[in-house]
């Protein structure tokens, strides 16, 4: 009797919201317009982080006494030794970059949640990313996890000087754009493989909702399919889930 294949299923995993002290353990700038923060703690004890676009809220306390808070992706955690790095992007104004500019070692912060986690199999067909500089962190922590003999389609709007080498061990192919619109004519462009593929998508708000609704044209399913908005013009705090 022929058994058939089950079919694969992203799903989601929740993690009890714990709010966490941590201190910078270690800065390095990565770029010009990127660096990044290991941050130290017990509190990270039990810290988990399961899927490769996690968000943690970073909160700290401003000038002023008020609390910032502000999503970002664990870019990696190593659980013994109780360190978890994340990357913050130096654009020149906002109170998280401005906290990060001027960030040294010693400095505190709180590390919120993850609340959950989404799981995707490493063995779809391929895989599609398509992001600007705000995805960076995202995708470079994926593209490391990824087994070898993966194929991974990766199109990133970012700046020449902030552009950075991929350690992979999946099959990449790879292109850089210097704008949006450079970015949305090569996903227009893109044939999508045949075989079952799992698309990722993070960007500016108006760029991602052009994203994900060229991918429905192409046929995408949306339950193989995340694209989100982390930031929109003018609005600080701003994320939204885009392919739900």
């Amino acid at each position: 009797m022929t058994q058939a294949t089950p079919q694969r299923r992203v799903h989601r995993v929740r993690h009890e919201l714990r709010m966490r002290e941590v201190q910078v353990a270690r800065r390095e700038q990565l770029s010009p317009h990127f660096v990044s923060l290991t941050f130290a703690g017990e509190a990270l004890a039990d810290f988990v982080s399961a899927g490769f676009d996690d968000h943690v809220k970073f909160m700290f306390e401003d000038d002023d006494g008020s609390i910032v808070r502000r999503d970002y992706t664990p870019r990696r955690f190593d659980a013994q030794a109780r360190e978890l790095t994340l990357e913050f992007a130096l654009h020149g104004h906002g109170k998280a970059c401005q906290w990060a500019e001027q960030a040294q070692v010693g400095d505190h912060a709180v590390i919120g949640g993850p609340r959950g986690s989404m799981i995707v199999p490493p063995d779809f067909d391929w895989h599609l990313f398509v992001a600007d500089a705000t995805g960076l962190p995202a995708v470079h922590r994926r593209l490391e996890e990824m087994p070898a003999g993966t194929r991974a389609i990766v199109l990133l709007q970012v700046e020449a000087a902030d552009r950075r080498r991929f350690a992979s061990a999946a099959d990449l192919q790879l292109q850089w754009f210097d704008d949006d619109q450079a970015l949305l004519a090569a996903v227009e462009a893109l044939g999508l493989p045949a075989g079952e593929g799992f698309a990722w998508g993070a960007g500016e708000a108006a760029a991602m909702v052009r994203v994900r609704n060229l991918l429905l044209d192409k046929g995408q399913p949306k339950e193989a399919m995340r694209v989100a908005a982390y930031w929109r013009q003018g609005q600080a705090d701003y994320h939204e889930e885009l392919s739900q």
